[in-house]
């Protein structure tokens, strides 16, 4: 049961990235936010594309994943990368503070032992972000989305009212062509 559960997430967080690039191959100028679970996606649209090119985009991109284009399923942009990106950075800048308090023997934070340790947490940071992208799409690849939707099929492509998170995301996101901003719910099955 909770592997059929997974399954279902998956896909719809790889038909949810499919169907962004399938935005961005047509439009510009706008960000897509979304999130994903068993009956579906969420995706809110951030820019001026009409409904119908929302619903063409879920369409082509189901028939391109359908058809075996599985690596339509990842996205560069995904929250599983940033996530990778910002647990690997804070982890490398922590482990740079730590080795340099070790080294100098304190096991108090002040001002002198952070900023001898800063050139090294910086380039620790740096490094972290280096590899975190690769190791966060492999994570994505791997364990957060799936590019085979087996059996599943679309339901409905509604529109909904936007939620409190798609408003703060709509302000961080502000940008004078950005200023509209639309959600939908994609209902899937299978």
């Amino acid at each position: 049961m909770f592997s059929q559960l997974l399954s279902r997430i998956r896909r719809n967080h790889g038909l949810e990235h499919a169907t962004i690039h399938m935005l961005s191959k047509r439009h510009s100028g706008f960000s897509a936010q979304g999130n994903s679970n068993h009956r579906g996606f969420y995706l809110n649209i951030f820019g001026n594309i009409s409904e119908d090119a929302v619903r063409a985009a879920v369409q082509e991109a189901f028939d391109r994943l359908k058809n075996g284009e599985s690596e339509l399923a990842v996205h560069p942009n995904c929250g599983t990368v940033l996530l990778t990106t910002a647990t690997m950075t804070t982890l490398a800048a922590q482990a740079a503070f730590a080795a340099e308090g070790m080294r100098q023997k304190r096991t108090n934070l002040d001002p002198m032992l952070l900023a001898s340790a800063l050139p090294n947490a910086i380039l620790a940071a740096v490094v972290a972000l280096i590899i975190s992208r690769p190791v966060g799409l492999y994570l994505q690849r791997t364990y957060t989305t799936e590019g085979d939707l087996g059996d599943m099929e679309i339901v409905r492509v509604s529109q909904i009212r936007p939620t409190l998170v798609t408003r703060i995301f709509q302000v961080l996101l502000a940008q004078p062509n950005r200023n509209t901003a639309n959600s939908y719910f994609i209902e899937t099955m299978g």
